[in-house]
């Protein structure tokens, strides 16, 4: 009888014994190691953990985990990564991929990931620039940044991903902060959890082509009355004494403080991450104060494979072939003799 209890693993055990080539101060070793930290968690065979990526700083992930894993080309992880999980549906297939490697060259498959929902899980390193190549603007980079593509400032409008992915039916969106480690760790565990596509965006601090870009949402100093963690079930409350909160007024989200103009906690939006309706989470997605982190969007709906698995069985139960001979000798035959 096959045995089909999961070991209990540790960090050690999906620590890859090659150097790791970041440089120094970067945020992709938090990433990283918050991934080391959850993948014990995550009730999965070692041998059934996959990691594909494409190009760039993040793309180097694969050699980093102690795992099976393929560094690939350009935009086309989701490619290689489909075809991995629809040849074995039992993996865990981890989509590592930055902002230029998904959203310029990989754009389209990007997409069609999302849409179909397949049961991968994507972690997409949002640093707004391509630090592989050297500091030129990337589909993220916001308007006026001077790189070393746009020196004279940048004129083309950034892509956000989370609205990138909402408009693609993304049903798992969450996003968090680089330096959040202990937060990132449970998200990885939880986007390994949902069946089907979950897309976790890292805002992740390249520190020499685009240091600090972050900054105002992820500084200490600041992040407290900044940025706002998500919990499904709770109020839409955050600030270092905990006494902002989130309202509906009329099409918009506002900012109001707990206990003046008679503000109480009830009257604080309570997050509701399984609404399937988009419209709300589309608003904290593009919310900049407070931004938005944590599990934003999580809606349960049949996965990619899941549906071709019910057609086929939906087809095989009427067809009247149930071999190939039965196909063969239908309709009109005959003998040679």
């Amino acid at each position: 009888m096959e045995d089909t209890a999961v070991q209990q693993y540790t960090f050690k055990d999906f620590q890859s014994d090659q150097e790791v080539r970041w440089c120094p101060g970067c945020d992709d070793y938090v990433i990283l190691r918050s991934m080391l930290k959850a993948l014990p968690e995550m009730g999965v065979k070692k041998e059934d953990v996959v990691f594909i990526s494409g190009i760039g700083c993040s793309s180097r992930f694969p050699y980093y985990v102690n795992s099976y894993g393929m560094h690939s080309i350009h935009g086309r992880a989701p490619a290689v990564a489909t075809g991995v999980k629809l040849a074995n549906p039992n993996l865990s297939v981890w989509v590592i991929t930055g902002d230029g490697d998904s959203m310029a060259i990989g754009g389209n498959h990007f997409i069609h990931m999302l849409r179909r929902n397949i049961d991968l899980n994507i972690v997409l390193f949002n640093n707004e620039i391509y630090g592989l190549t050297k500091g030129q603007f990337s589909p993220t980079s916001i308007l006026g940044q001077k790189t070393k593509s746009s020196p004279y400032g940048n004129t083309q409008p950034p892509f956000q991903p989370g609205e990138l992915a909402i408009g693609a039916q993304a049903r798992f969106f969450a996003r968090i902060g680089g330096g959040n480690p202990k937060a990132m760790t449970d998200l990885f565990v939880q986007a390994e959890k949902f069946s089907g596509a979950s897309l976790i965006e890292v805002l992740q601090n390249c520190v020499i082509f685009n240091d600090g870009c972050f900054n105002h949402f992820t500084d200490k100093a600041v992040k407290d009355d900044q940025q706002m963690f998500l919990e499904h079930g709770k109020p839409m409350i955050f600030g270092k004494n905990m006494d902002k909160g989130l309202v509906l007024n009329g099409l918009k989200l506002e900012v109001v403080t707990i206990g003046e103009n008679g503000v109480t906690q009830e009257d604080i939006l309570v997050h509701d991450s399984s609404e399937k309706d988009p419209t709300l989470h589309q608003m904290l997605i593009r919310s900049t104060y407070p931004l938005a982190t944590g599990i934003i969007r999580r809606v349960e709906e049949l996965s990619f494979e899941q549906r071709e698995a019910n057609l086929t069985e939906e087809v095989r139960a009427k067809s009247p072939f149930k071999k190939v001979d039965d196909l063969l000798f239908s309709g009109e035959t005959y003998e040679v003799k």
